[in-house]
């Protein structure tokens, strides 16, 4: 056990327990599932640059990033499932392949490093603020949503081997995480004045929706304790949680987001008289 150090906890299944058929092959296919879907939302973001006005396709591009960063890494992170968990036979289980690379979440947060800046800059492409400083709460997204992330990233490599450690820097992520709720709310309650009716109740929709998602993130970064470890034993149901709960998240917060802030500038742009020119 002390040999995987601080390996998250699908490594400790992985080397003692394994996996059984089922639990392997969900955790595959809805890592599968999670690029694959950011694969048919950059085309979307491409296909729909043209429909909003210029001034709010800075968004629509932001997205196509977020789209090509979630894609390659999830993409990665499937594959270094599939490679550190091998078949055995006579057990009937996946385990930890010997001299294959530990599993690792590493790839969800190296994503979000680069998509959550993007994901809270994108909404100030599209609304207008009325007394907030762009600038100041540009920073302060950035600030705030890298803080989040990096202390995250820290915490998870304690799940298993100090909890005090894997609380402390859990606790830190979600001050960060308040911050960049608070932001939100103001930037969305500014937003909705002087537009039309529809764009606003979008903007509520956006709310909700970046309430909800974003708040699944904590959930699965805590799973391990919530579904996984019972009695000093690894439940490989936290595992399949986990996963499932973020690659919800992620869909959730990256591409109906972004599809909803469209909705937005596309409504916005009709509103303002732009006509999508057919080429």
């Amino acid at each position: 056990m002390k040999e995987l150090g601080n390996a998250t906890f699908e490594n400790y299944i992985g080397l003692t327990q394994g996996f059984n058929e089922m639990a392997y092959q969900m955790v595959a296919h809805v890592l599968t599932l999670g690029y694959a879907v950011m694969l048919a939302g950059l085309f979307y973001f491409i296909l729909t640059i043209k429909t909003v006005a210029p001034r709010y396709r800075t968004s629509s591009v932001l997205s196509v990033v977020v789209m090509v960063s979630a894609f390659l890494l999830l993409y990665a992170q499937a594959e270094n499932w599939t490679s550190s968990f091998v078949f055995d036979k006579e057990q009937g289980k996946y385990f930890l392949g010997q001299g294959a690379d530990l599993f690792n979440n590493g790839y969800r947060y190296l994503n979000w490093l680069i998509d959550v800046p993007m994901l809270l800059f994108q909404i100030l492409f599209v609304v207008t603020l009325t007394k907030s400083d762009f600038s100041s709460i540009r920073n302060q997204f950035w600030f705030s949503g890298t803080g989040m992330i990096l202390t995250g990233y820290i915490g998870q490599f304690y799940e298993v081997t100090n909890l005090t450690w894997f609380a402390i820097w859990g606790a830190i992520s979600t001050a960060f995480f308040i911050h960049i709720l608070f932001l939100m709310k103001k930037v969305i309650n500014e937003g909705k004045e002087g537009i039309p009716a529809a764009a606003q109740k979008n903007l509520d929709t956006i709310w909700l929706l970046f309430l909800v998602s974003w708040m699944l993130y904590p959930g699965a970064y805590l799973m391990p304790h919530l579904l996984g470890i019972e009695g000093g034993l690894f439940n490989e149901s936290g595992v399949v949680g986990r996963q499932i709960t973020y690659t919800i998240a992620d869909v959730s917060s990256k591409v109906i987001y972004g599809v909803l802030l469209t909705n937005v500038a596309q409504i916005l742009s009709k509103s303002e008289g732009y006509v999508e020119a057919n080429t």
